[in-house]
């Protein structure tokens, strides 16, 4: 007997000695010296000396993201705005229970690990044999403990641990992604609201500066020295102006309705007093470094869900061990009630049981192939979020960097655009040229103002943008 025994406990130590959790690799996938637009400024004014640097692992609590970056644009609106959208917002209260779900799953799957202690109480009462004489009843009655405990021999357990802990991590970066994402969605929508205040402001001006004209022009008319198709191009200009006013005012309450939404409150219960003004952009420093990638959290998503990717494909494998199992069980046995809780009723059992399937027509090995497929899927998904995120962080430093300059000249084409009108202006009171010169003058001025203007929202969305790119910050750390 004791000769079965040791046999029992050796085959499956033989078995546990074929672990089949393959080794976790995190993806080999090099980052760049830098970025390709912040590389060559600042190799040009002889800044610094890029080091290529690997992709650094994923780590629990290794997901850092700016602290109120938004208060780089120094706006007290939009400050306040992004506190009630982390308290209010929907979506980041729809992130947050994922991530509570993934944490009770890892609690879950760490109790598979420790053993498990029952208790149960029965009373039976059961007839055998012919109705009649021959009939016999009896009554059993039964109260005991029963425990189990399934040897973690080959890694099953401690794998699927593994795969809930790596998909707990990566939901926390989860959370931190859309914490991110409503962050900067709300700054482009409040610059944008900002932007149709300030085309209102603009229109404004313009509508009063054109009635003017159109007023001079019928004042032209009745001195008999001007036309009346002048008078008509007047007015059309006029009309035209009052409806770009009309749609930028519609643009600026949809804009306030979007910001309701994202701070979760319905667009009645807020209502921002416009002031036209939009805040100036942070400047982009030259230097740059790639490896700010490794904080952005849907990368560090990417990278844990290939750890658990490869997790589950230990699970997978260990389906093809057998499960061995600790039972004991205890407890009071007898055919009546009272008296029940003595010791000749007293039983137990106490041994070990190995199952194994031997025969289950390929689905075992169907598992592990969708699991290598997972792995496969994985590995190519946190690749191509590295390839992304530089592409994305590119476009918007080559963005930055050109609207920046676009801004300044864009601003002296309105200057002279509007030296240009002072001029055709006077030369049109004086008679020498026709009112046509002054419609265009007039568009011109009005059209460089407006372009302005969208320079500037541009180069505001291009900043916050590459801001959530490089996890809310380019320092290196919290802003």
């Amino acid at each position: 007997m004791k000769l079965s025994k040791l046999m029992f406990v050796g085959a499956a130590l033989a078995l546990a000695g074929c672990a089949s959790a393959p080794p976790h690799e995190p993806p080999a996938m090099d980052l760049p010296a830098g970025f390709k637009q912040a590389t060559a400024q600042a190799a040009a004014q002889g800044i610094w000396q890029p080091v290529p640097q690997p992709v650094q692992p994923a780590a629990a609590g290794a997901v850092v993201v700016g602290a109120s970056w938004w208060t780089l644009f120094g706006d007290a609106t939009l400050d306040r705005l992004q506190q009630r959208a982390e308290a209010g917002n929907p979506g980041i209260a729809q992130a947050v229970a994922r991530w509570r779900a993934a944490q009770a799953a890892l609690a879950g799957s760490r109790a598979g690990l420790s053993p498990t202690l029952g208790v149960g109480a029965s009373a039976q009462r059961a007839r055998s044999g012919a109705a009649g004489s021959g009939a016999i009843t009896s009554t059993s009655d039964q109260i005991g403990l029963n425990a189990s405990w399934e040897l973690d021999l080959w890694g099953r357990l401690s794998a699927a641990v593994d795969a809930a802990s790596a998909d707990a991590q990566a939901s926390a970066a989860d959370l931190a992604a859309a914490r991110l994402s409503l962050q900067a969605q709300l700054a482009q929508s409040y610059f944008a609201l900002r932007t149709a205040e300030a085309q209102q402001r603009l229109l404004q001006e313009t509508l009063a500066a054109y009635e003017q004209s159109w007023q001079l022009t019928r004042n032209r008319q009745r001195a008999g020295v001007a036309s009346s198709a002048d008078v008509a191009q007047a007015e059309a200009q006029y009309k035209s102006a009052q409806a770009q006013w009309l749609e930028a005012g519609a643009t600026r309450a949809q804009q306030e309705h979007a910001l309701a939404a994202l701070i979760g409150v319905a667009p009645a219960a807020l209502d921002l007093p416009a002031t036209g003004a939009l805040p100036a952009p942070p400047l982009v420093p030259a230097e740059l470094p790639a490896r700010l990638l490794q904080r952005r959290p849907d990368i560090a998503a990417a990278q844990l869900r290939v750890a658990a990717a490869n997790a589950d494909l230990g699970v997978a494998r260990a389906a093809y061990f057998p499960a061995l199992t600790l039972s004991a069980a205890a407890g009071y046995r007898g055919t009546q009630l009272a008296g029940l809780i003595s010791a000749p009723h007293l039983f137990w059992s106490l041994g070990p049981a190995l199952a194994a399937t031997l025969i289950d027509g390929g689905a075992r090995a169907a598992a592990v192939d969708s699991a290598r497929a997972a792995l496969d899927l994985a590995t190519a998904g946190y690749r191509q979020s590295v390839l992304t995120a530089l592409q994305e962080v590119e476009d918007n430093l080559v963005a930055a960097s050109t609207l920046a300059e676009q801004q300044q000249v864009q601003a002296e084409a309105l200057a002279a655009a509007q030296k240009a009108l002072v001029v055709i202006n006077n030369q049109y009171k004086a008679g020498t040229v026709g009112y046509l010169n002054v419609l265009t003058a007039q568009t011109a001025v009005m059209s460089a103002q407006s372009g302005l203007i969208g320079v500037k929202n541009r180069r505001l969305l291009a900043t916050s943008t590459l801001l959530k790119n490089l996890a809310g910050g380019w320092d290196g750390g919290e802003v």
